[in-house]
């Protein structure tokens, strides 16, 4: 019985695995520059959601949806909110973090949880104000399952996930690699004053990496709303601390860490919530696997703090 439900339990774990991958990236991305982690990025991935739905509920509303093709309606809907939650991010870094670049690492990341509590009620004042309700459902551009043999199946929005993360994931990566701007970004994460001696112009990498990472963050909160149709102001904190889990998983800093360390927790908290019940006989139910997520993230502390495919840091002496 346990095993036969063992590859459904796989494909489920694989698409959240990838959601969790695309908001890691915005976490390691932001680290490995400024060292300095980006506790609104949750929050960002929420606001993302919230536009996705609501140009599609204004468009369902207009009757713009109707005859659309749901491939052409999710790509706008994409464009529109990584355009939002980039600008949003570029924001952030310009108001809230760049002051307090030269202060000490606490006082930048206060400022951080701060601007994460400020978006959540924002979100939450805006959508009352608006709706009278801050509890969204999504209209579904996609429906229908795709069988896989046996009784294992995938959604249509899930194969959808995984192929956007994968080309979101891909794309980033060709970007910093091959690219003078991904080039640039290499060289400020290694060294801020000789990079800026080279006339690389640091603060403009930075907003760059905030533009990128929030935009990343937007087109998942898309993803997120229609693979699981409901949204609150509350969804970025939880998944925020996941990504940021999977980000140290991999190796805080490395993006093709991130990547690996959120498809890596997606599939072990799908095995937990499927399988910690019954091997238990009951005494810890599915409801615990977000216990099981941050369980993972106290042992990579305590064993690998540099996750699996980060670097140790050695101290000069």
């Amino acid at each position: 019985m346990l095993l036969s439900i063992l590859p459904q339990v796989l494909v489920d774990g694989l698409t959240l695995g990838f959601m969790y991958a695309v908001v890691a990236l915005g976490y390691t991305m932001v680290y490995g520059i400024l060292e300095f982690i980006n506790f609104a990025h949750g929050e960002i991935f929420m606001v993302g959601a919230f536009v996705g739905t609501e140009v599609l509920l204004i468009s369902d509303s207009l009757g713009v949806l109707q005859g659309m093709n749901p491939f052409v309606a999710l790509f706008l809907t994409l464009i529109i909110a990584m355009i939002f939650t980039g600008a949003l991010g570029v924001l952030i870094e310009r108001v809230a973090y760049r002051p307090l670049r030269s202060a000490p690492r606490l006082v930048p990341l206060i400022s951080a949880i701060g601007v994460s509590f400020l978006l959540q009620d924002l979100v939450r004042f805006t959508e009352a104000l608006a709706r009278n309700e801050f509890y969204l459902n999504s209209p579904t551009l996609f429906s229908g399952a795709i069988p896989l043999g046996g009784n294992v199946s995938i959604s249509i929005k899930g194969i959808i996930v995984i192929v956007l993360a994968i080309i979101l994931m891909f794309a980033l990566n060709m970007f910093v690699n091959k690219t003078k701007w991904g080039i640039a970004m290499r060289a400020v994460a290694q060294d801020q004053s000789t990079a800026s001696l080279m006339s690389i112009n640091v603060d403009k990498v930075i907003m760059l990496t905030f533009l990128i990472g929030s935009s990343l963050g937007g087109a998942t909160g898309v993803l997120f709303a229609q693979n699981y149709g409901t949204i609150d102001p509350y969804i970025g904190f939880i998944l925020g601390m996941k990504a940021f889990t999977a980000a140290v998983l991999g190796g805080i800093g490395n993006i093709r860490g991130a990547m690996i360390g959120g498809v890596l927790l997606g599939l072990l908290e799908a095995l937990a919530g499927a399988y910690m019940g019954p091997l238990t006989d009951g005494a810890f139910g599915a409801e615990y696997k977000d216990v099981f997520a941050f369980a993972i993230l106290i042992l990579v502390l305590l064993f690998k703090p540099e996750g699996l495919f980060g670097e140790a840091v050695k101290e000069k002496v």
